[in-house]
């Protein structure tokens, strides 16, 4: 890729309230709760209005070097002047953010914001992946790599499509019993063993 531009605001898993929305905006008012979400759907694309996939948006796909507004190829942060980047549309290591509507996600207005931001990546990515894309069968055998946010996510869309032994990678044995509640069955440490599994 290119040489990002910098400075930057980065940052891609939040959550927040719109305080206003910008002309033509019609599905989203201040006062909204969102999760703003890095790889939008601009809902007009062919990728967008294809059944087996929305995550490859021609307009809003993910695009790290950006770094500025499409409307006008503008970034709307600056300081003393000078600008500051976007980073992959959402910015969200900031108390204020700008995004396209295209991706923000509208969420129940009663959902703790301190406690859904990890929908906005980590827990979609790996619900998602195993629900959409691996679709384990019924009774099957899963095996998930790394507890983090992502591989829990993983491992109850593993749980929801009725795989019956789910086995966890991971290097901290302290996370097996949590994870045990999002359907792991089996725990592996590879540092307990001198001779691949």
């Amino acid at each position: 890729g290119y040489t990002p531009l910098f400075p930057r605001i980065l940052g891609h898993e939040a959550s927040g309230i719109v305080e206003s929305v910008g002309e033509g905006v019609d599905d989203l008012k201040p006062g909204d709760h969102v999760l703003p979400i890095f790889t939008g759907e601009c809902k007009e694309c062919r990728y967008c209005l294809s059944e087996e996939s929305n995550n490859m948006c021609e307009l809003l796909r993910i695009n790290c070097d950006r770094g500025v507004m499409l409307a006008d190829g503008k970034t709307r942060f600056s300081i003393n002047g000078k600008p500051i980047y976007h980073f992959v549309g959402t910015s969200t290591f900031s108390q204020y953010t700008v995004v396209h509507v295209g991706q923000v996600a509208k969420i129940s207005p009663t959902a703790p914001l301190d406690k859904v931001c990890p929908i906005s990546c980590g827990i979609c990515t790996g619900f998602g992946a195993t629900v959409n894309v691996a679709k384990p069968k019924k009774g099957q055998t899963v095996a998930v790599f790394g507890l983090g946010a992502v591989g829990l996510a993983a491992a109850e869309g593993a749980r929801v499509c009725g795989a019956s032994r789910i086995i966890a990678v991971d290097l901290n044995p302290r996370r097996f019993e949590e994870a045990k509640r999002f359907g792991i069955t089996e725990f592996v440490n590879p540092k307990d063993y001198d001779k691949p599994v």
